[in-house]
């Protein structure tokens, strides 16, 4: 009986042998990585020499201005400016007329428009004053009263600019300054002296072309 009972744990213990030799094996393998690890640690040491483990730098975000905004408006306005304006050494001595008053014409308008004009075929739609304003201004001041009249569909404007009896000399210094800048303005038709009860000598009278319709 007790023969039989030992007989039956015999396999057991052989299990249990086989386990032991297992772990032992296995304990023996990861000793030997561990010494390998150790020696390829120590081969770069030897290698290398000393080392200093580097320290994180601190890292600063890059800070970056805006462009500045381009002035788009400012651009297209001085653009505009550029384009319309007015030189002051041209003469229009030569393309002006004076049969019974003043006048000016482009080659393409027929003679009989000037005297139309001063007959006021076409009523006054608008008129600027130049009176008090300096050169330059009163120049600034034409070619945006232009622009807006075009803008709005005038076509006959009265411009005043004096008889320069209050400048040095009792010279009329606009006068001839705004004879030439109209003369410049492709859209200025003609002009002419205006009658006395529009400003006589003092005033122009100016046909403006028919604006575009828009598209």
């Amino acid at each position: 009986m007790k023969a039989r009972g030992l007989k039956a744990l015999a396999p057991l213990r052989q299990q249990l042998a086989q386990g032991r030799q297992r772990a032992q094996e296995e304990a023996r393998e990861q000793a030997a990585a561990e010494r390998h690890a150790r020696a390829e640690r120590d081969l770069f040491v030897r290698a290398a020499g000393p080392v200093q483990a580097l320290r994180t730098p601190i890292r600063h975000a890059p800070v970056i201005e805006p462009p500045a905004p381009l002035p788009r408006q400012r651009l297209l306005d001085q653009d505009a400016v550029l384009r319309e304006s007015l030189s002051d050494g041209f003469d229009p001595g030569t393309l002006l007329e004076t049969d019974d008053g003043l006048s000016f014409r482009r080659p393409s308008i027929g003679p009989e428009v000037p005297t139309r004009l001063r007959r006021g075929h076409w009523s006054v739609q608008g008129q600027i004053d130049l009176h008090g304003l300096r050169v330059d201004e009163a120049r600034e001041a034409l070619a945006a009263f232009l622009r807006q009249a075009r803008r709005t569909g005038l076509r006959c404007v009265r411009v005043v600019h004096g008889k320069g009896l209050g400048s040095p000399g009792r010279v009329p210094v606009l006068k001839a300054r705004v004879q030439a800048w109209l003369a410049q303005k492709d859209e200025v038709l003609a002009f002419v002296q205006a009658p006395g009860h529009d400003g006589g000598a003092g005033a122009l009278l100016v046909l403006l072309a028919a604006s575009r319709p828009p598209g």
